[in-house]
């Protein structure tokens, strides 16, 4: 229950911030939502990324402009894919997942090559940095990383060339196309009077996930492949974990969210469904001039008030252990300890003291959270619970385990400030430039698929 408790980012420098949604990080699954980089020494030298060429032995799944993807490359996205989406690792879901990590893989292919030919360089002291702070943040040291990874298949090669892409990508497209984005003041003051005029109405908290079509000769294909993704998403894959792995829109870089918005901020088409959908809801696909939209709607509300997804919570699990197998009398004892360890505590330090009572019980170590890096469930199980108090209890493998609210506090409400939509509206045009570039980097490529 407790590992989702947090979303893990990599930190921007402040000079980068503007552009920082365009670097879409590698999500490691229900475990561990979290990029993972190769680790060296900081002394390395930084390095162009690089796309290695693999032996024709391996088998061929596609040829980029002279550039061989191989069918063990193939193979390992897949099982990295696999294991980042939560998606089960079963022959019908490598088949139906096969063809959009190829065409991911492609792309892919194309940005390396363009930062190349750019000389777009990623040091290697960059990466070392960043995937100290994932594995701090994650509680995790570097090298559990690496195992993780190897209890799904998946050699930190395929890791380290995906992240390294995507980083250099993200440069390519600020070195390419930064300077010339501007934002004037009337858009900014445009936005503003339109959120001021639509204060009193219905705000929407979405994530999004969006794959793009080139050709709509294509649009059936590409369509079918967004389908299975729905369907994989309800059935228990994260949203957060998808986006990253397959949306093509800035916000992959957050897990797909897009915040708060109103029904006018949202693509033709999009708003329609939204405003028809309740929180918690996974949307069909909606087709648009120029891809497929999934949309998650966390929650929605009137106005601009406190955004319940902003509280701030200071949580602690604590577990009190039984087997799968346990027979009557041990499930009733630990009922009655449940109940009496509920009823008995007033705050977290008592709950530490109380739960060593019980045998074998347990508290893990208090964690700071915010509302909407919770998954669902748990977000519905910590509401209206009081500070000092414990949720319902849930039975899982490890036993009955339960969550005590330590700390609550709520959000403010407010309106974005000026630099934030600009910033918003920043990155929305370099976005769009980012996957036009790549449109015409595919529209000039060779590419045969075997």
């Amino acid at each position: 229950m407790f590992a989702n408790l947090a979303k893990f980012a990599v930190s921007v420098p402040k000079r980068a911030r503007r552009v920082s949604r365009m670097a879409k990080p590698v999500a490691v699954a229900a475990v561990l939502a979290a990029l993972s980089f190769q680790t060296a020494s900081a002394q390395a030298p930084a390095a162009a990324p690089t796309v290695t060429m693999t032996s024709d032995t391996q088998g061929i799944a596609a040829v980029v402009n002279d550039r061989v993807i191989s069918s063990y490359d193939l193979d390992q996205r897949v099982k990295l894919v696999l294991l980042s989406s939560g998606i089960p690792n079963t022959p019908e879901n490598i088949s139906r997942i096969r063809g959009q990590v190829l065409r991911s893989l492609v792309d892919e292919y194309l940005k390396a090559q363009e930062a190349q030919r750019l000389n777009i360089q990623v040091s290697q002291e960059e990466v070392d940095e960043a995937f100290q702070r994932i594995a701090r943040r994650s509680n995790m040291t570097p090298e559990q990383i690496t195992d993780f990874l190897k209890t799904g298949g998946v050699s930190r090669q395929t890791l380290e060339q995906q992240v390294r892409i995507d980083l250099a990508w993200n440069r390519v497209v600020q070195q390419q196309f930064g300077p010339f984005v501007t934002v004037g003041e009337n858009e900014v003051n445009e936005v503003m009077r339109r959120l001021q005029e639509e204060s009193g109405e219905p705000r929407y908290l979405v994530s999004e996930i969006f794959i793009s079509f080139d050709n709509p000769g294509h649009a059936d294909e590409i369509a079918a492949g967004t389908q299975r993704l729905v369907e994989q998403i309800r059935q228990g894959a994260p949203f957060e974990a998808v986006a990253r792995q397959f949306s093509q829109s800035a916000s992959a870089a957050n897990g797909g969210d897009i915040g708060w918005v109103h029904a006018s901020q949202l693509p033709d088409g999009v708003a329609e469904v939204v405003t028809q959908m309740q929180p918690d809801m996974v949307s069909d696909p909606i087709r648009t001039l120029s891809g497929f939209y999934i949309i998650a709607l966390k929650a929605m509300q009137t106005g601009t008030g406190a955004d319940p997804m902003r509280d701030q919570y200071e949580l602690m699990q604590v577990v009190l252990p039984l087997a799968p197998d346990a027979d009557a009398q041990a499930v009733n004892r630990r009922a009655r300890e449940v109940t009496e360890f509920r009823d008995s505590i007033s705050s977290c330090d008592q709950a530490q003291q109380q739960i060593k009572k019980y045998v074998s019980g347990v508290a893990s170590p208090r964690q700071q959270v915010i509302a909407g890096q919770l998954e669902p469930r748990l977000r519905q199980a910590i509401a209206g619970v009081s500070v000092g108090k414990a949720t319902e209890p849930i039975r899982t493998e490890q036993g009955v385990e339960m969550i005590v609210v330590c700390g609550h506090r709520a959000a403010e409400g407010e309106m974005p400030t000026r630099d934030q939509i600009d910033n918003s509206l920043f990155e929305q045009q370099l976005s769009m430039m980012g996957r036009r570039h790549l449109r015409d980097l595919r529209r000039d490529a060779v590419v045969v698929y075997r």
